[in-house]
């Protein structure tokens, strides 16, 4: 592997102060949202957002990740059709009445529309291993972490353009591999619908954890 030269931007105390202040008080108005417009968004914002996902790390850089991106109005059904169905299941016989209990004040249910409603949806693969030419296997590291980081930023690239998400991982998600005929070392891992809020919607008055309540300094 060739070596290049990094050189990260540098900034004066002060302004890294403000830039991460400015960076944290943009990022806490993010919020996850279910209610969705129609509005087109240009597939080359979408582009972007996935080339943001990929600059995440990854375990010996194996980069062990695909994004299957949706558009398509009947894929979108018959994704709608399929998580509804699991969803029902988990809602009426799988959760707990604690769990239940804990989403109530969200006010969710089965109802999935916004998987239809949404002009995109980005389904994260996760890689286990990767497949050579010849069918051989070649074990990937760190898979979880991996595709949870770059799922974390993918949401804050969503956020960053203007969109909004949710993160939706209907339990079990088997059915996007066979609906978007997948090969056998790729499994769902997180659904995200990304596009505009549907006009005057509204989220909980939500309140973060404290500093104090997050972080222990040594």
């Amino acid at each position: 592997m060739a070596f290049i030269k990094h050189n990260p931007p540098r900034f004066e105390e002060e302004e890294m102060k403000q830039r991460a202040e400015n960076y944290y008080q943009y990022m806490d108005t993010r919020r996850s949202i279910r209610h969705f417009s129609n509005q087109a968004v240009p597939r080359e914002v979408i582009e972007r957002l996935i080339l943001t996902a990929s600059t995440a790390p990854s375990g010996a850089h194996k980069q062990p990740w695909t994004f299957c991106v949706v558009s398509d109005p009947d894929m979108k059904a018959k994704i709608r059709a399929a998580a509804e169905k699991e969803e029902y299941e988990s809602y009426n016989n799988r959760m707990s009445e604690e769990w239940l209990e804990a989403l109530a004040p969200f006010g969710t249910d089965w109802n999935k529309p916004f998987l239809e409603i949404a002009p995109w949806l980005i389904i994260v693969f996760k890689k286990s291993y990767d497949l050579t030419e010849d069918g051989n296997k070649k074990k990937n590291y760190y898979v979880n972490e991996s595709v949870g980081l770059a799922s974390g930023f993918l949401i804050s690239a969503i956020h960053n353009a203007g969109l909004v998400t949710l993160t939706h991982t209907p339990s079990p998600m088997n059915f996007l591999q066979a609906l978007l005929n997948r090969p056998e070392n790729e499994k769902p891992f997180l659904l995200l619908p990304v596009g505009y809020p549907a006009a005057d919607v509204e989220v909980p008055d939500l309140a973060r954890k404290n500093l104090d309540e997050i972080a222990v300094w040594y």
